[in-house]
Order: structure tokens, then C-alpha cells, then sequence
């Protein structure tokens, strides 16, 4: 199977760059996967779709500001050599770090850099006054390991100097209201370098609707890192893999789900975070690192519905929803929200498979 059969055209104009100044009010494109047909409705409509037995599956990962802006600020230990004795290089240029996840102790952080190609191993990048972070490692895409030095409290300085990591296709810098827009209302667990989108549309008064219509609400972890938006690299499909996000469903949580006779997954992160703990059997309260890759032709073992924002073409996250609900059904109704104006990606319009 290629890649190529999952692409799709999607006129620039389509992409949100801003969110809807009420959260609810979003269009939502209703599939009907076994009938083979669509229809447009509004995410406020969502609690009618509900019945009792159901189970809505949040992921409450939270975003932080993890996009960090510093200057090279030289390289430690340069090897000795005629040409390069053992000194500090002091270099310029400003420097964009994304970062992705902790490893080891939590002063090495995994990341993506820009520019990639001049930040080598051993460069040092000063983001303010007593915070500095050394590249230790290159990994095989480009991607970098960093070791911080300086500030104890290293979440409380990314929230001074951070930045709301927007995705790359919102052509804007972010601004203060991105810290709460750009952000679940049921948010708890501080840990994601993107949002989980289709949750964006939820407020505290249709989660109160879907309850009074008899859903169950349990809420698990997904730290979205690489493994949710980095681009998928060839196009066969089979032997690619994601890079690891770790999850985690509380006891509470997993006998929710276990009880209900229906789970519908608000976004492709919930539905990765099910489908890794059934792997082992029976739903149980557990965590770990998954990399998942979910594509057509995968048994889903527990996801019976799902809720997800438009996603971007050929990537995981877009066959994910293909193994769902069929390519051609999925990609026919890609093709109609293009034409009806439907908003599309992070802060655009969502779309009910069921």
C-alpha cells in the first residue's frame, strides 16, 4: 500500500489559522461508515448521537509551551585537531527548538531544531539568563537530544519564555489567547507538544449534555509528541514505524470503558491509546510508550466511534481514520467539506465517524 493513495487538494484558504470565538459552534460532518453516507451538522448536535452505554474517551494530555527561542551560543569541547584546537567557539544566529518529550532524568530533552543542519553535537544554545541547553545526540530524521543547564524548575521557565507550539501550517506567530485556546477544558496531565484537536471543541456544558444523555466520560493519557505529527519518510507503508508516546489509563478510568457498550474516541490519540492497551487483552488500567501505527487493514479491538478533526495528507493521523471508516469513504467526504467551506486541521471544523 502507498502513500500516495491517501492524498487529497486542499486549497490554502481552507486551513484555520484562527479558532472560532465560541468553541461549540464548529460545523461537524457526520459519517455513517456502514450506510456509505454523510451529513452536515454542528458539533452542538453531538449529544443527540449519544445513548446510554456509551463511553467518550478524552484524552486530558495538556500542551505546554514547548517551543523555545534562543541563540547559538557556541560549542563545548571541540576535538582537538591542527585546524580546530580544544577551545570554545562562540557562534551567532538564532535558534528555534521544538521540544518533544523528557528522557533519563528530565534535563535531557528530545527535540527538533532550526536550522537542523548547522546544529551539530556538542553546540550550545542560551535561551535567557541562566538557561543554557547542549546538543548530546543526533537522532536518524534530524531529530535532537538536549541536556539543560541552569534553572532547577525547568517546566516553570518554559512557561516564562515559552512558546504555544502552533503547528506549522498556521501561518501567524502565537498570541496570549492561544495559551487557553490551544487547549483542551478538561486538560490535567502537562506533557503534549500539540493539542489533541478534536477535544478543542468540547465546553463544560456539552460535556454536561453528552452526560444527560446517558454517555459515560472517562478520560485517559496521550502525550502527543513525533510519533502524531512527524511526517511519515517513504511511500510503502508496511515497516514504517512511529516514533513512541507514552499513555497511561488510570484503574478509575479502564473500568469505565470495560463496563460500556460503545466507546467513541474524541481524536486519533484516544483511539491509539485503546487500541495499545487492548494489545495485551482485556482493558486494564496500565501505561507504557506506544508506537502504534494504525492503517487499513487493522482489527480495531475497542474503538466503536470516533470524533477528529480534517488532517493533513499522507500522514498517520489520515490513515487512521481511513482503517476506521474505508480510504475511498473517507477521502470522498474530504473531497465534499473541501466544497461545503468546512474549516480544516487544529482550529478548524471536526468530523463524527460512527
Amino acid at each position: 500500500m502507498d502513500l500516495s493513495e491517501f492524498d487529497y487538494h486542499l486549497p490554502e484558504e481552507s486551513i484555520a489559522q484562527t479558532p472560532l470565538a465560541d468553541r461549540a459552534a464548529s460545523r461537524m460532518l457526520v459519517l455513517h461508515r456502514r450506510e456509505g453516507r454523510w451529513e452536515d451538522r454542528r458539533f452542538r448536535d453531538l449529544p443527540g448521537f449519544l445513548h446510554p452505554g456509551d463511553c467518550l474517551v478524552l484524552n486530558d494530555s495538556k500542551v505546554f509551551p514547548a517551543r523555545l527561542f534562543g541563540h547559538r551560543a557556541g560549542v563545548r569541547a571541540l576535538p582537538i585537531g591542527k585546524k580546530n584546537p580544544k577551545r570554545r567557539e562562540y557562534l551567532s544566529g538564532e535558534v528555534e527548538v521544538l521540544l518533544v518529550r523528557p528522557v533519563g532524568g528530565g534535563r535531557d530533552w528530545e527535540c527538533l531544531v532550526r536550522p537542523g543542519r548547522k546544529m551539530r553535537v556538542g553546540e550550545v544554545v542560551r535561551f535567557g539568563e541562566g538557561l543554557e541547553a547542549e546538543i548530546i545526540a543526533r537522532g536518524e530524521y534530524g531529530e535532537r537530544t538536549i541536556r539543560f543547564h541552569g534553572h532547577a524548575d525547568l517546566f516553570a521557565e518554559f512557561e516564562k519564555i515559552g512558546h504555544v507550539p502552533l503547528p506549522p501550517y498556521i501561518k501567524r506567530p502565537d498570541n496570549a489567547s492561544d495559551r487557553e485556546r490551544y487547549q483542551t477544558v478538561f486538560a490535567r496531565e502537562r506533557g503534549s507538544v500539540a493539542a489533541p484537536t478534536a477535544g478543542l471543541h468540547f465546553t463544560p456544558e456539552i460535556l454536561a449534555q453528552c452526560r444527560a444523555a446517558g454517555a459515560e466520560i472517562a478520560c485517559v493519557t496521550l502525550h502527543v509528541g513525533l510519533g502524531t505529527f512527524q511526517p511519515l519518510h517513504g511511500e510503502r507503508l508496511e515497516g514504517q514505524r512511529l516514533h513512541a508516546e507514552s499513555w497511561r489509563i488510570d484503574a478509575e478510568n479502564a473500568a469505565r470503558m470495560r463496563t460500556a457498550t460503545r466507546l467513541l474516541a474524541v481524536g486519533t490519540t484516544a483511539v491509539r491509546t485503546i487500541e495499545s492497551a487492548l494489545l495485551g487483552g482485556e482493558l486494564q488500567a496500565g501505561a507504557g510508550d506506544t508506537d502504534l501505527f494504525i492503517y487499513p487493514g487493522f482489527h480495531f479491538r475497542g474503538t466503536g466511534a470516533l470524533l477528529t478533526n480534517f488532517h493533513l495528507p499522507r500522514t498517520s493521523l489520515l490513515l487512521l481514520v481511513c482503517a476506521f471508516a474505508g480510504r475511498e469513504l473517507v477521502l470522498e467526504a474530504y473531497r465534499h467539506a473541501v466544497a461545503s467551506g468546512y474549516r480544516f486541521y487544529s482550529y478548524g471544523d471536526c468530523m463524527l465517524v460512527l
